[in-house]
């Protein structure tokens, strides 16, 4: 099991990237649900106007 997580010792790079990719895929995803949302409120206040 440590073979495979060392990964003859590219494991510290591996494992890294695979985690700066983790982070920035999170932080894409939680940003563009704040703007899904706001764009949701946006629209919803226009129909009730329309209405």
């Amino acid at each position: 099991m440590s073979e495979f997580i060392l990964m003859n010792g590219y494991g510290t790079y591996i494992w890294s990237a695979y985690a700066f990719a983790f982070i920035i895929l999170g932080y894409l995803f939680f940003i563009n649900s704040l703007k899904l949302n706001k764009k949701q409120k946006q629209l919803d206040k226009l129909l009730k106007k329309s209405d």
